[in-house]
This record gives C-alpha cells, structure tokens and sequence, in this order.
C-alpha cells in the first residue's frame, strides 16, 4: 500500500460517516449539534453535500456548484449511499490523486483534496455522534491521522470569516484524538 495515499483513510472517514447516518434515528434530527448553526437534520444535509462535493472536485468540478446544504431529501441514508456509489468509483480511477480539484477554499493536487476531505468527514462524524451520544462508535485511527493535517493548514489564529471555526478550545496534550481534533476546529470536548 502507498502510505502517500490519502484514499484508505478517507474510505475509512466515509464507512465512519455512512454507519452514522443509517443509525441516526427520527427522534434525533432536531438535537443541537456542537456546530451552532445545525440540527442533525440540517448537519445530515451538510454531510450529503460534502460527499457531492468530493466527487465534484475530483471530477473536475467546482465544489461551490453543490449548495451548502442539501435540503428536500426525504431518505439521506439512501441519497448518501447514491453519492458514495459515485464517489467510490471516482476514487478507483487512474489518476485521481493528481487531478487538479477546485475546492471552496484552494485549488489542491486530488490527494490534497482528498486529505481535506478526510479531516472535515471525521469532524462532522463526531459531531453527529456527539449530538446523538454515540461517541464511543468512533474510530480513533481517523481523528489520530487528521489532526497533524488540521495543525497545519488550519491556523490557530485569525478564525472566523473565511477561516469557519471557532477559536481553539484548549484541551490536555494527553486528551483523546477527538478531544484534541474537537478543541484544534472550535469545538467543546
């Protein structure tokens, strides 16, 4: 196996996000989520449209053509199964990991791309499990693998506007990965 090769722990980040979603039950979809402006029901439309978004850019797309938020969808865990058919096949082809990829934020090589992508999955994995008490459902190897990438292309400083997280929560050096991947992007342990 190329150890270069982001595409196992973003398969990883998409099973995590997929088990998730096809266990997240009615009752749940209007808990808080630790994003402010979500719901699990709003936080399970930003999860179809990253998903859709990947796919996009690694296609040669501009990730922005995919609204923020995908609304309207009566079955999620069916439409995410859809989209991760589509991003599963993309992810096979010849050449992905050197494609240029328009995302909302750079224009990154496709390994890039997809390592960006990895990290915002397992970010938002545990904010559902967070909001539904499923944290324990987690697989650490993946916030253990984001959080060097998040050190270091998400600043610590100058959050906010075009930067979107909140300041950084300290927590202890010695804090579990998701601890310590939660409180680098904002969030509350």
């Amino acid at each position: 196996m190329n150890t270069n090769d982001p595409r196992p722990m973003l398969i990883r980040a998409l099973d995590q996000t997929q088990h998730l979603i096809d266990t997240t039950g009615p009752d749940d979809l209007g808990r808080p989520t630790p994003c402010p402006e979500y719901d699990v029901n709003t936080l399970l439309g930003h999860l179809l449209t990253v998903v859709g978004r990947i796919d996009l850019a690694l296609n040669g797309g501009n990730a922005l053509d995919v609204p923020h938020i995908t609304t309207g969808v009566d079955d999620v865990p069916a439409e995410w199964k859809q989209r991760r058919t589509a991003l599963d096949e993309t992810l096979a082809a010849d050449g992905v990991l050197d494609r240029t990829c328009k995302l909302p934020w750079a224009t990154l090589p496709g390994a890039a791309a997809i390592a960006a992508y990895t990290t915002e999955l397992t970010m938002h994995s545990w904010d559902l499990a967070k909001a539904t008490d499923r944290l324990g459902q987690l697989d650490d190897a993946l916030a253990t693998y984001c959080l060097p990438l998040v050190r270091r292309f998400v600043p610590a400083e100058q959050r906010g506007g075009p930067i979107p997280f909140g300041p950084v929560v300290p927590v202890a050096d010695d804090a579990a990965p998701y601890d310590q991947l939660a409180g680098w992007q904002g969030r509350q342990p």
